[in-house]
């Protein structure tokens, strides 16, 4: 597998090894030892399965007081993922990274706590598999807009579907201090 970094300290995109013949294809997924050895020593102690359809976007969702790594891999489809610096002390507060991640050339994308992610379908559907080094709790949620003027996401599509929660999130200069997440060290 291939690390590759991002302008953003904490993401991460990962090619995996893809051993493919007449029948399809293998890869591992995740490998503890390998991704320790790369610097993700992240528990994940649970995985989530997300379906969409094209142009439906899921995001900007964060949890506050339990921020979770993520280790996110399409698939089926393909997804536009945002991940957003929400770590007050970085220098790259507020600043926003986008990658495709799709199933013709299955990539990963790490994520370490402190960071909003959200995403939007570029395929007629897509299936989003993510592990999270915390468990997700409802009432622990936070979310930020995901059309901020200020943060400037530039989404590859428009007529995006949203649903009401997702658009009633505050833009990052009404997001309280207490409601950021606390970054797991």
């Amino acid at each position: 597998m291939k690390i590759n970094k991002t302008k953003l300290q904490g993401i991460l995109t990962i090619e995996l090894d893809c051993f493919k013949d007449q029948r399809g294809f293998f890869l591992e997924t995740y490998h503890a030892k390998r991704y320790q050895d790369h610097g993700i020593s992240d528990s994940f102690i649970q995985e989530n399965h997300s379906r969409s359809l094209k142009g439906v976007l899921r995001g900007m969702h964060y949890q506050k007081r339990k921020s979770q790594a993520q280790l996110v891999t399409i698939m089926h489809g393909a997804v536009y993922y945002v991940c957003v610096d929400l770590r007050r002390e970085s220098s790259t507060f507020g600043v926003w990274h986008g990658v495709e991640l799709c199933d013709s050339g299955i990539m990963q994308l790490y994520m370490s706590s402190g960071f909003a992610g959200g995403y939007c379908v570029l395929s007629e559907v897509a299936d989003l598999h993510y592990n999270v080094s915390e468990l997700y709790e409802p009432n622990d949620e936070g979310g930020l807009l995901w059309s901020d003027p200020d943060v400037n996401i530039d989404w590859p599509i428009s007529n995006l579907k949203i649903n009401t929660r997702d658009s009633e999130f505050p833009k990052l200069v009404n997001i309280p201090v207490d409601a950021f997440p606390l970054v797991n060290t």
